[in-house]
């Protein structure tokens, strides 16, 4: 009896050595923004343990990893995010030789303003920013911001709470850029969105999409993947993307400086770009993916959507969110005058 207990607790500690051994791998990224069973393939394909964490905004992510707190190995900023963090020395280069599934990413997604030489960031979901209307409250075509501030959709239209993003859609309609740092044009934008408010239903952010599909607003300003959800419980709702102009955003993978496991955080970043991975996480949020092999996998009227993969033209006048230095502060007082006007 004596030797099977020794036995049983050599075992319990060889067992136990083994499981402190394993290596782990941390995860910080959007809520709701993954397929979680890829996170256990991944598990039992390479022996990493992974723990996954969310968060709500850009800016969550950063005072966390700022404030040296946290031990993430793989973050999801977004574009404007990542140039903010690439000024203040807070990524590692990425070894692309370790990721060879990136050869799938489309090329004109690539080499972007926020990374122009792919060092230190890949994409992990784009889109756009546009109107969502409901085609049986809205009898015209709609192809310019100008629709949101028409008098003849009081109380029916949706802005998101974001500054950056209505912001951005009257510096837009103003013909500014949505990355301006001159103060006369912020204040016109402030002007407007005064003038807007008695309009607006609300500012939402999620909850935006799901008023949409209950009929309870005619506009709405989104992001093309919680229109494209929204398209697909209501078929009266549509998505454009103003003559204008708009945002074009991306997600993307970085490895934040000091990460402890780069190597697991490489192989995670090359299976996420495995096309059928790739394919999974695009049909599970609704965003476009930048793989693609996946995209050529998804049913045609998904890929031939222009509100989810808009063609050349339709992103002509795109522009991407760019950190705005101390002009933030701008921002942030306009946004706070404009919600308690």
């Amino acid at each position: 009896m004596g030797v099977l207990l020794l036995s049983i607790l050599i075992l319990s500690m060889v067992l136990s050595g083994c499981k402190k051994d394993r290596p782990t791998l941390y995860v910080y990224n959007w809520g709701d923004y993954i397929d979680e069973s890829i996170l256990g393939e991944f598990e039992k394909e390479t022996g990493i343990k992974v723990v996954y964490d969310t968060f709500a905004t850009n800016e969550d992510m950063y005072v966390k990893i700022k404030s040296g707190g946290s031990s993430y190995d793989v973050i999801f900023p977004s574009d404007y995010m990542v140039t903010r963090m690439l000024e203040e020395d807070m990524l590692e280069k990425i070894d692309l030789s370790q990721i060879t599934n990136h050869k799938y990413l489309e090329e004109n997604l690539m080499g972007t303003e926020y990374d122009p030489k792919n060092e230190y960031t890949l994409p992990y979901m784009w889109g756009t920013m546009g109107i969502l209307y409901n085609t049986t409250m809205v009898d015209e075509v709609v192809d310019s911001w100008d629709i949101l501030w028409d008098p003849k959709y009081t109380k029916e239209i949706l802005m998101l709470d974001s500054q950056r993003d209505s912001i951005g859609a009257a510096l837009l309609k103003l013909g500014y850029s949505i990355n301006t740092l001159n103060l006369q044009e912020l204040a016109e934008a402030a002007d407007l969105l005064k003038k807007q408010k008695p309009l607006v239903l609300a500012y939402v952010v999620d909850e935006g999409k799901d008023k949409m599909v209950a009929g309870e607003a005619a506009l709405a300003l989104t992001w093309s993947g919680e229109a494209a959800y929204a398209r697909s419980e209501n078929p009266d709702l549509a998505y454009a993307i103003p003559k204008e102009g708009t945002n074009i955003w991306f997600d993307v993978m970085a490895i934040p400086k000091g990460a402890n496991n780069i190597e697991g955080a490489l192989k995670f970043m090359d299976f996420l770009n495995r096309p059928e991975i790739a394919l999974r996480n695009a049909e599970y949020t609704g965003y476009a993916t930048p793989n693609s092999a996946a995209k050529a996998m998804l049913p045609e009227e998904i890929r031939n959507d222009r509100g989810s993969y808009p063609e050349e033209q339709d992103l002509v006048n795109t522009e991407v969110f760019v950190n705005l230095g101390s002009t933030l502060r701008d921002y942030d007082r306009i946004w706070t005058e404009v919600k308690a006007y």
